[in-house]
């Protein structure tokens, strides 16, 4: 595999991994990642030297501006990707055939300004939300597969048990969208492949530990991404099909969310050491 670029120094890093946290700005960082006195403008530049990815959550809860993913891909190196959350009101109704409004004015909002740092777009769906296969194909339908000329990956966070079936696992895969992965007990955890490419979002960090996951659980995802980087599928993950759909990762992309969120960085620094990523020396913070 080749190694990421202008964004970190690693010679067995694999490319086409990308690990990060959400968002950049939580104010306990300020005291265990950012360093002392470092301006709070200066954050994400540090954040995206330090990491190889960020999830933006703020655009679930609010649409963003143009001049803001301008400003945020501007600020970040080569190498570094962006996974964009998609507004709530376009995942969170009743009828999801009837979000197409709502779909096209958040991703006509300026994710396209990201270009190439644009990693997928993640839909999240309520933990109330159970799976209509009628409904949910139609809401698949309206997906477009790019946006001003950049090239749209998606990704579906469902949270309600009724997903975990054959049925969810075709559909996504002939829409050719990605499941999110999560560790959590409290959403269904499919490691099924419904797309060519993985994405997880780990939300079972300690707070009584400073890496947020211990040393074993570290080795355990180590593995499983060097596996799936590898176009391998771990075999210590539970599945809904036991059919790979021929499919196989091309790339992967991690986050840790939640849970114990001041621990979200040393994870993500922990687990990109582990595969063998350093963070890029940077004299201008």
């Amino acid at each position: 595999m080749a190694t990421r670029g202008k964004s970190g120094t690693g010679s067995s890093y694999p490319s086409n991994v990308h690990i990060g946290i959400g968002g950049w700005t939580f104010e306990p960082w300020r005291d265990n990642f950012y360093p002392a006195g470092l301006a709070q403008a200066k954050e994400l530049r540090y954040a995206s030297r330090h990491l190889t990815a960020i999830e933006i959550n703020s655009t679930y809860h609010g649409t963003q501006k143009r001049t803001s993913f301008v400003k945020w891909r501007d600020e970040t190196p080569d190498g570094f990707v962006f996974s964009v959350k998609a507004n709530r009101f376009a995942t969170n109704r009743r009828v999801l055939a009837e979000a197409g409004d709502s779909i096209s004015r958040f991703l006509d909002s300026g994710i396209a300004e990201l270009g190439g740092k644009l990693g997928p777009v993640v839909w999240q769906f309520a933990p109330t939300k159970q799976f209509d296969a009628e409904d949910f194909e139609a809401f698949l339908a309206l997906l477009p597969a790019s946006v001003e000329g950049v090239k749209l990956r998606h990704v579906l966070e469902v949270r309600h048990e009724s997903f975990a079936c054959d049925a969810y696992v075709k559909l996504a895969r002939k829409y050719k969208a990605a499941t999110v992965f999560t560790d959590s007990p409290k959403f269904p955890s499919m490691a099924d492949l419904t797309a060519d490419f993985v994405y997880a979002r780990l939300m079972e960090s300690n707070a009584r530990l400073a890496t947020g996951y211990g040393p074993k659980a570290l080795d355990q995802w180590t593995a499983r991404v060097q596996a799936w980087s590898e176009g391998k599928a771990p075999d210590d993950l539970p599945r809904v099909s036991d059919s790979d759909g021929r499919l196989k990762a091309k790339e992967v992309f991690l986050f840790f969310i939640n849970g114990a969120k001041e621990r979200a960085p040393a994870a993500a620094q922990a687990l990109l050491g582990k595969l063998g990523w350093r963070p890029a020396t940077d004299d201008n913070l």
